[in-house]
């Protein structure tokens, strides 16, 4: 995911009309009734954040996790706020460097060379830049593949030239400091290290061969000239962050894809275009060098991209698939999780303000003794959206997921859907069409372990109360959200295949030091010892600790006053409470969650710092480039994280 700084602004009116400025009434109908007539006492019992115990004591289910006090669950000494360069971790852990932007990969591969006038081959043997999502697959005890998203790179480190004088190696090395890292580490001691000479090691870059499924492979949408089956795409880029199966599989999300297609002619904008971000003037130059990424030569190579990916870290050789039955759009996550019934559901976020949080259900069901005869689960399946609704004054209620199939809810040729491909493709406007909620920038979904409720990171939305499709509601209720909530729920009977669910708001993050009352102040969950703001990536561990990563306005200044680095909190859901584990290096955003199977080991991302080249030098010091990193995190004593 790309910082709060330089998120994309969405370009995507749903008419003529959606440029237009609500109506100082209009916009604060919502925001009076709820900001101003309550405290933040009473918003708690208004909108029903009060931990996962008053969640689910409406809502009874059977949860061992839920009868765990906060004593049980954290056991860590919060930490303050900071703008040091680098990364703090409570008393009694440690933070070290597992792998950063630039290291070798493989036995042949050279050491990273700071001076940006490194080749094309050299970056395609290293470390990915920018490393986000990731997840870690046990081998045994001390050994496991690592596959790590590397989402994009900053211009102003990769080059000496700071991307002014490009060549066609130069968008190469670019192309390859992208996609996906995978490689085998194994732990001596408390720490693990990187085996360059293993064979599971793979580079996975925007040139990489794959293979589209699903109901969009072979569509016209999907045909090129250079590949008119429509079926074989080259490359995956701006991987944010990602899902596992229990089949043992990778899944890679492609995010914001519209800033990588530009031309220098003119082309007439389509509406579809318009709305997924897709213009002439791009952001990475690559059409310069890479006719493929120009929309004059290539209009339909956009279609490509914008899907959830599907890789094998276990077989080097095997080609990624894209899963078009999941959606194209701005994939932030893949949160997966098998519904007692057996039906594989994959909860997705869209992120950009005012677009929409998904669900898919497989047609097929998943079977525990058959590991192969699952490998095709996401390929075909049933796509739904959200739509959520209260009671008037309050923020929890009730939802509906809305089927997204062809020919249902409005989705026909006469409201321009020719079939569910196109449905499929510009699922943006099918969203639309059926009246789904717009969000706050759905970021990160997390499924906790006990599988009967999901969180959702909606991180901010400078466009809420202002745009006419995105007017204040109940489940994003500021206007200008600057700050960020996490919304919840439960699905209906606790079948995540049900069409209704229970939701409520888990957490409204603000700042308590700025604003003494209303919503910006935050929920009473949130102190002048635990604020933070655009909550981002979101993760449980198997006991049940809600992980809270954090990629935000980082000036510790006017709204953002003693809220430092970007952080990573930790929450206990049956409580409600949250308090501070870590906080990261200047400029950097952290992301991506992954631990050991014995839970002693977390590793965390720290992408981008030093991004719009402030001065940062983490993770080497001194007076040198800064290196997005991979962070290990253990404690002294080898006890559980967070425990």
């Amino acid at each position: 995911m790309n910082s709060f700084d330089h998120q994309q602004e969405p370009n995507k009116p749903m008419d003529d009309a959606a440029d237009n400025r609500l109506s100082s009434d209009t916009t604060s109908e919502f925001s009076q009734l709820i900001d101003k007539a309550l405290s933040r006492r009473q918003f708690m019992a208004a909108s029903g954040v009060l931990g996962l115990g008053a969640f689910l004591a409406a809502n009874p289910v059977n949860n061992a996790f839920a009868a765990m006090s906060k004593n049980q669950l954290m056991g860590f000494e919060a930490i303050p706020a900071s703008t040091e360069d680098n990364v703090t971790v409570p008393k009694g852990y440690r933070a070290e460097p597992l792998i950063s932007w630039g290291d070798p990969l493989f036995d042949n591969a050279p050491a990273f060379d700071p001076s940006g006038t490194s080749s094309s081959s050299s970056q395609a043997l290293q470390f990915g830049d920018n490393n986000d999502g990731m997840s870690l697959f046990p081998l045994s005890d001390n050994r496991a593949i690592l596959a790590i998203n590397n989402e994009y790179t900053n211009y102003e480190y990769l080059f000496d030239h700071k991307g002014k004088m490009l060549t066609a190696d130069d968008v190469k090395k670019a192309q390859a400091a992208h996609g996906v890292s995978i490689f085998e580490i194994e732990r001596k001691g408390s720490r693990w290290s990187v085996i360059t000479d293993s064979i599971y090691n793979r580079r996975i870059t925007a040139n990489t061969e794959m293979e589209l499924t699903g109901p969009v492979a072979g569509h016209p949408l999907m045909k090129t000239e250079a590949d008119p089956s429509g079926r074989t795409v080259f490359g995956t880029f701006n991987n944010c962050a990602n899902g596992e199966t229990p089949w043992g599989t990778y899944l890679t999300c492609e995010e914001n894809f519209n800033g990588y297609f530009g031309s220098s002619s003119e082309i007439a904008q389509t509406k579809d275009q318009k709305r997924y971000g897709i213009q002439a003037k791009d952001r990475y130059q690559w059409h310069k060098f890479d006719e493929r990424f120009d929309l004059a030569k290539n209009p339909t190579e956009p279609n490509r991209f914008g899907w959830v990916v599907e890789i094998d870290p276990m077989d080097p050789s095997s080609i990624p698939k894209k899963r078009t039955a999941l959606g194209r759009f701005k994939h932030e996550n893949a949160a997966l999780t098998v519904n007692a019934d057996g039906h594989v559901v994959v909860y997705l976020g869209d992120d950009e303000r005012g677009e929409h949080l998904y669900k898919f259900v497989s047609k097929d069901k998943f079977n525990p003794n058959n590991k192969m005869g699952n490998r095709e689960l996401l390929a075909e399946g049933t796509m739904y959206v959200a739509k959520f609704g209260a009671n008037e004054g309050e923020m929890k209620g009730t939802g509906q997921w809305i089927e997204l199939s062809h020919g249902k809810n409005g989705l026909t040729p006469e409201n321009g859907f020719a079939d569910q491909a196109e449905v499929l493709t510009f699922i943006r406007r099918a969203a639309t069409q059926v009246g789904a909620t717009t969000m706050d920038r759905p970021e990160w979904v997390a499924v906790h372990p006990g599988g009967k409720h999901v969180c959702c990171t909606l991180t901010n939305n400078k466009n809420r109360g202002v745009k006419t499709n995105q007017p204040v509601d109940a489940a994003n209720p500021r206007a200008n959200n600057k700050y960020g909530q996490i919304v919840r729920w439960m699905p209906a009977g606790g079948d995540h295949t049900a069409s209704t669910f229970n939701w409520d708001l888990y957490l409204i993050a603000g700042n308590p030091g700025v604003h003494s009352e209303g919503l910006n102040a935050g929920s009473d969950n949130i102190n002048i010892d635990n604020m933070f703001n655009s909550p981002d990536g979101i993760g449980f561990d198997a006991a049940g600790r809600l992980w809270i990563q954090t990629d935000g306005k980082y000036s510790n200044r006017d709204d953002f006053a003693g809220m430092g680095n970007n952080q990573m909190l930790c929450s206990d859901p049956d409580t409600g409470e949250v308090r501070r584990f870590l906080t990261g290096p200047i400029a950097c955003e952290i992301t991506g969650l992954a631990f050991s199977p014995d839970y002693r080991t977390m590793f965390i991302g720290v992408q981008h710092p030093g991004e719009k080249s402030k001065p940062s030098h983490f993770p080497d010091g001194g007076n040198s480039k800064p290196r997005s990193s991979v962070m290990m995190i253990t404690r002294e004593d080898g006890g559980i994280i967070g425990a």
